[in-house]
């Protein structure tokens, strides 16, 4: 998840992307069936196990939370002002900004999972996300 800085982006996107991850999970999960769910020799972590906490524990939170919220501010948005502009007028930008960092944080912590569990580099660690 790339830092999302106070004047690039809109937060309805940066949800919007998030929300995003339930469905290409589920593709996934779906496609390759329950063997990428089966546990690992050794009591190791699997991705369907990962993939699956990631979603509930690392993501819907944060969007259970703050999507309604964004949304009614939306909803209040007049005609003659742009989506931008309305979403830096809400009082709870920072908050909502704070919050996807602490869930970059949280979805960082499983990438490093993820990629043990899979056995392959974490790509994280090869790529510059703090740009």
């Amino acid at each position: 998840m790339v830092p999302l800085r106070a004047d690039e982006g809109l937060l309805r996107e940066a949800l919007t992307s998030l929300y995003s991850l339930f469905d290409a999970t589920r593709d996934v999960l779906r496609q390759h069936g329950p063997d990428v769910a089966e546990p690992k020799r050794n009591g190791q972590y699997n991705f369907g196990f990962l993939a699956v906490a990631m979603l509930n524990f690392g993501i819907r939170p944060l969007l259970a939370r703050w999507h309604p919220m964004l949304e009614d501010w939306e909803n209040q948005r007049p005609a003659d002002r742009s989506r931008r502009d309305h979403e830096q007028l809400w009082p709870r930008t920072e908050e909502l900004r704070a919050a996807l960092t602490d869930t970059r944080g949280i979805l960082t912590a499983y990438a490093d999972l993820l990629a043990s569990a899979c056995g392959v580099p974490n790509l994280l660690q090869a790529v510059a996300t703090d740009n």
